[in-house]
């Protein structure tokens, strides 16, 4: 049996940047046609762990947390949206749009792994926030999101109603910023190393043939 990669990749779903940048790693994965030697799971990292339920304006909120002026935000988000379009991702801010509370999603997308669906939620829940003008807070809405990939309502409700659930998401972020990881996203390779922030395609494509390299040497 063909060793597997294991990808591990700690990101949150309000996070453009990872939006762009697993686009670009599974453009790096299929032109290389390693689709069946790809084992992604996505880990959990909160942006805002503290944020309230009803959310703060994404706007405004951007402008507090980094002191960008209104000008740097807008040239940002065109930045991000031309990034996402050149491979196929829409994003549509718009005035209204906040910055939201994730933990329930974490929950969800800890559920998902387990059927081997994380990765379609994942994106869903991308899709859903970033170019459909839902409100990712929202239990019925992440129900909703949760459902069309297949999963059961009633075990999911009961995860988001069990504190524990949580707090198990809570000890999986704190378990990869003791080993340093403080910005998303951040990939880990097979556990030995990791690339941070939104590379390249061609960077992508460089690191998985290095470590195609090293595992064809080990054997």
């Amino acid at each position: 049996m063909t060793e597997k990669i294991k990808l591990d990749i700690i990101s949150d779903v309000v996070c453009p940047w990872c939006a762009v940048g697993y686009k670009h790693l599974e453009a790096a994965i299929s032109e290389l046609g390693l689709q069946d030697r790809i084992e992604i799971e996505w880990q959990p990292f909160e942006l805002n762990p503290d944020m309230p339920s009803k959310g703060e304006n994404l706007r405004e909120h951007i402008m507090k947390k980094y002191g960008s002026s209104a000008k740097e935000s807008a040239q940002s988000r065109a930045r991000i949206t031309q990034a996402g379009a050149e491979h196929g991702f829409t994003f549509d801010f718009f005035d209204d749009m906040k910055m939201v509370n994730t933990l329930d999603a974490h929950v969800l997308l800890e559920y998902a792994k387990e059927s081997g669906n994380q990765t379609e939620l994942k994106l869903r829940l991308f899709s859903a926030y970033f170019s459909e003008h839902k409100d990712i807070s929202e239990r019925d809405t992440l129900l909703q999101e949760l459902q069309t990939v297949g999963l059961d309502i009633n075990e999911a409700v009961r995860r988001l109603e069990d504190h524990a659930f949580g707090e198990e998401v809570r000890n999986q972020e704190a378990y990869w910023q003791q080993l340093g990881i403080s910005a998303v996203p951040t990939v880990v390779i097979n556990r030995e190393s990791a690339l941070t922030g939104a590379q390249t395609v061609e960077t992508y494509k460089q690191v998985l043939k290095q470590v195609l390299t090293e595992l064809a040497s080990e054997q």
